[in-house]
């Protein structure tokens, strides 16, 4: 009962989220064609913060690359959490989203999303979750973090708690029992940050964040060390609501495929997950990649996130 009230919380929290993100009026919804009058819609899921400013940032340089290349408009959104953003595309209130690999796995299985592109940097398609501890501080390793307090991201992010709490598991632990305290930051940043405040003693984010801080300054990477690194997990894929209609989804397959190389469209401007640099994406990449994703997701039961979730809200 306790876990089913929960998950009938967290729905809610989504729905709030998602509403406050996207109020936009029914008829705005329906005539979205990436005119200047009714731009595509885009929503972006919280992965380094949350901010409008910030995740928008990111993305924004290869938007108006391809608003440059094919004419169409696009306005810019984040979602509140990961699950907002999950919402938002089923609920056709998203005609773009960037998702992490668990959200996209979950949007994809409900019908309402299919891929667009992935990025690929040097000549690759994934990137990796770690856990991060104090330079100083005793805990070398995935075994090291049992009776430890540890920060997690967003409960439907793979980088910053699916596969984490994976790896703890093939460690054979148990996080709802084993650790001693648990912190849902809600984002990659806010669990380092929570690291570097001494708030816990291991954080759980995705190395492209944890380099995005350490570029801002946001971290000394004198003062972290990495004490776990996940398999190769496949790179946060920007999808299509599968109802657009079938022109539109090919023009922006293309136009994501051939922006790299379009006239007046420079290396600076073609940006991925954490707004890095990339070679450019990929819109041929396999469903199948996605697979990993759905074999980990496949491992956190409700029950298991239930007894997660009731532990963080302990104080």
């Amino acid at each position: 009962m306790k876990n089913k009230l929960l998950a009938l919380a967290a729905a809610a929290a989504a729905a709030l989220s998602l509403s406050a993100t996207l109020s936009l009026p029914a008829h705005a919804q329906a005539v979205a064609d990436g005119s200047r009058e009714h731009p595509l819609r885009v929503l972006l899921i919280p992965a380094d913060g949350g901010t409008e400013s910030g995740t928008k940032a990111d993305y924004a340089p290869v938007f108006n690359a391809i608003t440059r290349t094919t004419g169409l408009n696009f306005d810019l959104k984040v979602g509140q959490s990961y699950g907002a953003v999950v919402e938002g595309m089923c609920n056709q209130l998203a005609d773009i989203a960037f998702f992490g690999p668990v959200s996209y796995v979950q949007a994809h299985k409900r019908g309402c999303a299919q891929l667009l592109a992935v990025g690929v940097e040097k000549g690759a398609s994934v990137y990796y979750a770690g856990m991060f501890a104090k330079a100083n501080a005793p805990i070398a390793g995935i075994n090291d973090v049992k009776g430890k307090r540890v920060a997690f991201g967003d409960v439907n992010s793979a980088s910053s708690f699916t596969f984490q709490v994976a790896m703890l598991m093939d460690a054979g632990m148990d996080p709802a029992k084993d650790l001693s305290a648990i912190r849902m930051t809600g984002s990659h940043a806010s669990s380092l940050a929570a690291l570097v405040q001494d708030q816990v003693d291991v954080a759980s984010l995705s190395f492209d964040s944890y380099e995005k801080a350490v570029k801002q300054g946001a971290v000394d990477p004198k003062t972290v060390k990495v004490i776990a690194r996940s398999i190769a997990i496949p790179y946060p894929p920007l999808a299509l609501n599968s109802k657009l209609p079938e022109p539109l989804k090919a023009k922006l397959k293309d136009a994501f495929a051939t922006v790299n190389k379009a006239p007046g469209v420079t290396p600076d401007m073609i940006r991925g997950y954490g707004g890095g640099k990339i070679d450019g994406y990929d819109t041929r990449f396999s469903e199948d990649e996605f697979n990993v994703a759905a074999e980990k997701l496949g491992l956190l039961t409700d029950e298991l996130k239930g007894r997660i979730l009731a532990k963080a809200a302990q104080r």
